[in-house]
């Protein structure tokens, strides 16, 4: 029987039982919904943002640019590390509890009858859409959840499209190699609509390229229309020069990891060419919004004694870069990991250069039932031969025992690395005293696949 959602625990719980809808991979469902609610979506003006690693990063840097220039900007990512709440903001302030009981019950009351069953990302979407409509953003940055082609974010018209580095993951989904995986995250590209990327993996730049060709639409390529150079960077800090349609020197955001470069740069470009389409955006906007951009999760330091450092890496690629980072950042300082994976995920190709890195390794599992075993990680290390023979590999039960143990190891050189995993980092800063609000609903599409 049909119940009004009266609190949050009630709210919490219809949310929670989306998931057992599982993925549906299309917009049949998307654009019912959409329609019912009165087109949302068509409501503010729109940045879209796919691709494999880096949408997070380059999302939070244009939603600050464009509120440093004066607008009211909806930010719209997922998933979220410790409460659902960061998912959706509005000049990064998260949406109030009780706005998410209003909007959850209200969209339920609306399909009530409908012959539809939304999928938790489905609803979520709907949520934020709606949110930022009744709440009048000028512009709202749209991160996609997977893929994008048939992402539920999909049914917006953007004014940009943006595509972030596209590598192997979800490829049960998406498929198993480069060139299927950079087609559906070119899903996004719309006719007309101008595409920026800063996809670095052979042959994927020119595969876009082709395709927003086809479709009538101006590419703009990291490298050849624009690009950055790093100046300097410690452990909480990044400095670069920026050269595109206008030269920035000495540009800073308090984003540690030579990566960030080619997220700040595709940012950048973006709000360049709004720009140059009357949008506000100065040359001072976009330093002030690099300067004050907030972003968790990415080399996010969580304790300074000991040196506590969080990084969501949950694939290969991810991996590599930072464990490019944390050897650039931090020579001589001995790395203690600690690890947590979700069982789908390539664990060894996640570990190997992160291992490497490490004089000791803590294996463990977030409190989440897709969770490897620390067991199955540390069978996976000792047949890969990872380690070195100086290196000692322990496994934990939980994130907060894990995190014990590395504290207790860690010495006056030494720093400590979480990663793996959004259910990890997301673990390890509650457990560093972070409040969660629906922290269990970190899974950003549903039940099936995560990060």
């Amino acid at each position: 029987m049909f119940s009004d959602l009266n609190n949050y625990n009630d709210t919490v719980d219809y949310l929670y039982g989306l998931q057992k809808h599982g993925i549906k991979l299309g917009l049949a469902n998307t654009r019912k919904l959409m329609n019912i609610l009165g087109s949302p979506q068509n409501a503010f003006r729109s940045i879209h943002i796919a691709g494999t690693n880096g949408k997070g990063s380059t999302s939070a840097i244009i939603a600050s640019i464009l509120a440093e220039s004066g607008f009211r900007v909806g930010l719209f990512t997922s998933p979220h590390l410790v409460s659902f709440t960061e998912r959706i903001r509005i000049n990064n302030r998260q949406i109030p509890e009780s706005d998410v009981i209003r909007l959850a019950s209200g969209i339920r009351k609306s399909i009530r009858g409908e012959d539809m069953k939304p999928t938790f990302f489905e609803f979520v979407t709907a949520m934020a859409f709606q949110y930022f409509a009744v709440q009048n953003v000028d512009w709202a940055v749209v991160e996609t959840g997977m893929g994008g082609r048939l992402d539920a974010t999909n049914v917006l018209r953007p004014d940009i499209a943006i595509i972030t580095n596209v590598s192997r993951d979800h490829c049960e989904f998406l498929g198993s190699g480069i060139h299927d995986i950079a087609i559906e995250k070119a899903g996004i590209i719309k006719p007309g609509v101008p595409v920026v990327t800063a996809a670095q993996t052979p042959g994927v730049a020119g595969l876009l390229s082709d395709i927003a060709r086809s479709r009538g639409a101006g590419i703009h390529v990291y490298g050849r229309d624009f690009k950055g150079s790093l100046l300097h960077m410690d452990g909480g800090r990044t400095a670069f020069d920026y050269s595109g349609y206008a030269d920035y020197k000495n540009l800073s955001m308090p984003l540690a990891g030579r990566y960030q470069i080619y997220n700040a740069c595709t940012a950048i470009r973006a709000c360049e060419i709004l720009g140059r389409q009357t949008c506000r955006t100065t040359s001072i906007r976009i330093r002030a919004g690099l300067q004050s951009v907030k972003l968790e999760g990415r080399l996010e330091l969580i304790s300074e004694s000991p040196p506590v450092f969080l990084d969501s890496a949950h694939n290969p690629e991810a991996a590599s870069s930072l464990a490019a980072s944390v050897k650039e950042l931090f020579p001589g300082k001995k790395i203690i990991l600690v690890a947590g994976i979700m069982n789908d995920k390539d664990a060894r190709g996640i570990l190997r250069p992160l291992v490497r890195l490490a004089g000791s390794v803590i294996l463990t599992r977030p409190a989440y039932e897709r969770a490897a075993p620390p067991e199955k990680l540390l069978e996976i290390i000792r047949d890969s031969g990872l380690t070195g023979p100086d290196c000692t590999v322990d496994t934990a039960a939980t994130v907060a025992r894990a995190l014990e143990l590395a504290k207790a190891r860690c010495r006056e050189d030494g720093i400590i690395l979480v990663t793996g995993s959004f259910y990890t980092t997301g673990e390890a800063k509650e457990v560093s005293g972070s409040r969660g609000i629906l922290g269990g609903l970190r899974e950003y599409h549903a039940t099936g696949s995560g990060k």
